[in-house]
C-alpha cells in the first residue's frame, strides 16, 4: 500500500513539475493578435514590405485582413504557434454570411479562414469582389 502511495505521489509530482517548466519556457501559449500594431509587424513578416493602410482583425484574434496602397489584400492566419498569411488574388474564394467573412485562397495546405469582422465585413467582402490580379 504504501508503495502504491508513493508511486502515486511521485506521478503527480512529475506531471507538475512538467507542467511548470512547460510554462516556464512559455511552451502552448495562447496566440492571437490582439492589436493592429501586431497585425502589422506580422504582415511584414509574412509578406516583406508589405505596409497595410486598413486592418481588419478577427473578433478572436485568430487572423486578419489587410489591405495596403496598391490594393493588395493579405490574409494572415495562426498555424499553430506561428503565423501564415497569403496574399489574395481575384481567384480566391470568399463568401459572405452577415457578420462572418470565409476567406479562401484555393491552396489546400493553408485551407479557407472564417473570420468575425462584424459590421465590417461586407466592406471588406465587396474589397475581394473588386481585386484586380
Amino acid at each position: 500500500m504504501t508503495a502504491e502511495l508513493l508511486k502515486l505521489g511521485g506521478g503527480i509530482a512529475a506531471i507538475l513539475f512538467i507542467a511548470w517548466f512547460a510554462r516556464f519556457l512559455r511552451l502552448g501559449g495562447d496566440v492571437r493578435i490582439r492589436s493592429e500594431e501586431q497585425a502589422r509587424e506580422i504582415a511584414n513578416e509574412t509578406c516583406c514590405g508589405f505596409d497595410p493602410v486598413e486592418i481588419a482583425i478577427d473578433k478572436a484574434g485568430i487572423a486578419a485582413l489587410l489591405r495596403d496602397a496598391e490594393g493588395r489584400h493579405l490574409l494572415v492566419r495562426r498555424h499553430g504557434v506561428q503565423w501564415a498569411g497569403r496574399l489574395l488574388d481575384r481567384h480566391n474564394d470568399s463568401r459572405l454570411d452577415k457578420n462572418f467573412l470565409t476567406v479562401g485562397t484555393g491552396e489546400k495546405t493553408f485551407g479557407s479562414v472564417t473570420l468575425n469582422l462584424g459590421s465590417q465585413a461586407s466592406h471588406w467582402a465587396a474589397g475581394l469582389r473588386n481585386l484586380k490580379i
